[in-house]
């Protein structure tokens, strides 16, 4: 129920309080990696650190190592309220370290290292006995047409829709919204309600 309630409440969230939020956590109204890993409470040299680190450049659209208040709006917004090719577009793009419009299984295997931590933590019986190797080769498999050892933008967003596996294994970053919420909902909580 605590759950729901905070997705109502971010849905109703307007642009004012988020940029209290930011403004708080970021004065100068510049976001460096590292204020946005201290943000969502991120140790770096974890696998958890890397994804974040994918996920702030994805965000960082003018490509200056910062983001600012209208970068975070605006992913935030995909993030939330996006179709859900524009989320696999912008996954795509988290994933695609080194920009280069195809994904290779050294920028995959980030991921699913992650994922896999994420997943043994919440006893996600599919996934926590599969080794990194075995994921790997299965997306390649469901997803890589042309076998060629890469997958395309194309390939990616067309096996993602076309294997309920893939899209389950992805499916938080797909969706990256939960650990919005989560975050916003606790500021918002912290910030507003003394009495819990």
């Amino acid at each position: 129920v605590g759950k729901g309630s905070c997705e109502g409440e971010l849905e109703l969230m307007n642009i004012q309080d988020l940029y209290k939020s930011f403004i708080m956590e970021c004065p100068s109204g510049s976001l460096y990696l590292h204020e946005f890993k201290r943000m969502f409470g991120v140790q770096s040299g974890t696998a958890e650190a890397q994804y974040m680190e994918s996920i702030f450049k994805a965000f960082d659209m003018n490509h200056d190592n910062t983001m600012d208040f209208i970068e975070y709006v605006a992913a935030l917004h995909l993030v939330l309220r996006g179709k859900l090719e524009d989320k696999l577009r912008w996954s795509f793009k988290v994933f695609d370290n080194d920009d280069n419009g195809r994904l290779d299984r050294q920028e995959l295997q980030k991921i699913i290292i992650y994922k896999i931590k994420k997943s043994t933590m919440s006893d996600d019986p599919e996934i926590k006995e599969l080794t990194v190797d075995q994921v790997c080769n299965r997306i390649f498999e469901e997803v890589d047409v042309n076998s060629d050892g890469q997958i395309t933008l194309e390939e990616f967003i067309e096996g993602a829709q076309r294997s309920h596996w893939v899209q389950s294994f992805l499916r938080l970053d797909i969706n990256p919204s939960g650990w919005v919420q989560r975050y916003l909902c606790d500021r918002k909580l912290m910030g507003s309600n003394s009495n819990s």
